[in-house]
């Protein structure tokens, strides 16, 4: 019974914490909550900023959502390095202000190639914030309230997926620039606050990773993602994807050799070899393959199939998302009661059923309630259930020195996890007549990889 309410337990402790504790995780929220907003935000802009700008191409217009997605994903694992060496505080605050100081830089670009360029620069930011986040909330709370402060904050990011769209409907009837621009106070504020009350942990002063490894990684999550984004468009055998692809292959084989041969390599097999993080990983990328493919299911089926426009669209996806942080957070009763693998393969075949059910719902009925709120809602439950406990169980055991790594290291299996969710989505959508049979053929797809990742996840990790 006293397990049982772990999560009562954190969420009072919560409150009754030091206000600096509070403060901490107040802050980092803000930093969580700044690089996912963004992302959805910019993704109802799209329209205005393409008129604004005088872009009428739409791949080109699409560089404006990959170069932060590729930049994002390539630079986490050498961030959380970075992150390890300077210290948690160090890296969060720069991380902070780079990412401010370029929101600022894209509201004011004069056309596509900067604002193409400053968001590089962003997602750079974004990279160094989200490993010395986690950091910080590792290091903030004692070893019994850290399960269920890591729990809430990997449930911070269904609030950004609910609120961006909604948000940016609202801030593009103002001005697109507006986007951007509504990072900058947030941004100083918390760098602000985050100054005074981030605890200062130490990093490794020891030698600093090479750059050589550092850029190996890079470039190979880096041409990994440009095909996964890119291949549907470039088309699958073209040159360009096959360049890229071998780039990928050639990199993957040179990283296996850094991390067994080199004397300090960027990922340590001391971070690959903590308990539950292999298991972990693989499981968070197979669950974001689903997700990935999910979230622009549904935003395609409710603007090309129901014609909702993007704020409409945003506000038919936010309960699910909104479930997310109470889900992450009460969940932490049912992790008590039967263990953190049961509940992330439990959350898979939730999410998995939520998903299920738009292939047999979603083309019999054009009701909302009937047919897409339910899946949606249980899709939330279902990532409310999965990734909040893999983020905690992945890096429960990882050194103090290495949290920033390990969690970058995760934080990348999702991204990645994401794109191919992408590249699956819309080669089954290619391979289908146009309609609601090619959507149910989408889904069911997606509900296999969401049970794929319950299979994971418990499967046993060679000692």
């Amino acid at each position: 019974m006293q397990r049982t309410r772990s999560s009562v337990r954190f969420v009072t402790q919560l409150t009754e914490r030091p206000t600096s504790t509070r403060l901490v995780m107040a802050v980092v929220a803000v930093g969580v909550l700044l690089s996912g907003f963004d992302l959805f935000i910019v993704n109802v802009a799209l329209g205005d900023i393409a008129v604004a700008l005088g872009v009428s191409d739409l791949a080109d217009l699409s560089w404006i959502l990959n170069a932060y997605a590729i930049t994002f994903a390539a630079l986490l694992v050498p961030a959380g390095r970075i992150s390890d060496r300077i210290g948690a505080k160090r890296g969060f605050l720069g991380g902070l202000l780079l990412f401010t100081a370029a929101s600022a830089a894209c509201a004011f670009a004069p056309g596509l190639a900067g604002l193409v360029a400053f968001r590089v620069v962003q997602a750079a930011g974004a990279a160094l914030m989200i490993p010395s986040s986690l950091g910080l909330v590792l290091t903030a709370f004692p070893p019994e309230g850290r399960q269920g402060a890591v729990r809430l904050w990997a449930g911070l990011g269904g609030i950004g997926a609910a609120l961006g769209p909604v948000v940016g409907g609202v801030l593009v009837h103002a001005d697109w620039r507006w986007v951007f621009l509504v990072n900058i106070p947030t941004g100083l504020v918390a760098a602000f606050v985050g100054w005074r009350v981030l605890p200062d942990a130490p990093g490794d002063r020891g030698r600093a990773p090479g750059l050589v490894g550092a850029l190996l990684l890079t470039v190979t999550v880096a041409a990994l993602v440009l095909v996964l984004v890119n291949g549907p468009e470039w088309g699958w055998t073209s040159g360009r994807t096959l360049a890229f692809a071998a780039v990928t292959v050639v990199g993957l084989a040179l990283n296996v050799a850094a991390v067994t041969r080199a004397a300090d390599p960027l990922v340590s097999l001391d971070v690959l070899r903590a308990p539950h993080f292999a298991s972990t990983s693989l499981t968070l990328l197979t669950f974001h393959v689903a997700f990935g493919a999910m979230l622009l299911s549904i935003v395609l089926w409710l603007q090309e199939v129901w014609e909702l426009s993007a704020l409409e669209a945003g506000l038919a996806i936010a309960p699910g998302p909104l479930l997310v942080p109470f889900v992450a957070v009460y969940g932490g009763r049912l992790v008590a009661a039967i263990g953190p693998r049961a509940v992330i393969a439990l959350g898979g075949a939730v999410f998995a059923a939520g998903v299920a059910s738009w292939a047999v719902l979603a083309g019999a009925s054009t009701s909302y309630a009937a047919t897409v709120l339910p899946g949606m809602l249980l899709t939330g439950v279902g990532v409310g259930l999965v990734v909040p406990p893999s983020m905690a169980l992945g890096t429960s055991e990882l050194p103090p020195d290495r949290r920033g790594t390990g969690s970058a290291v995760l934080q990348t299996a999702r991204q990645v996890g994401i794109a191919v969710g992408v590249a699956v989505l819309v080669a089954v959508l290619g391979a289908q007549s146009p309609g609601a049979e090619a959507f149910e053929a989408a889904w069911w797809t997606t509900a296999v990889f969401a049970l794929a990742s319950s299979v994971t996840v418990m499967a046993r990790e060679p000692r």
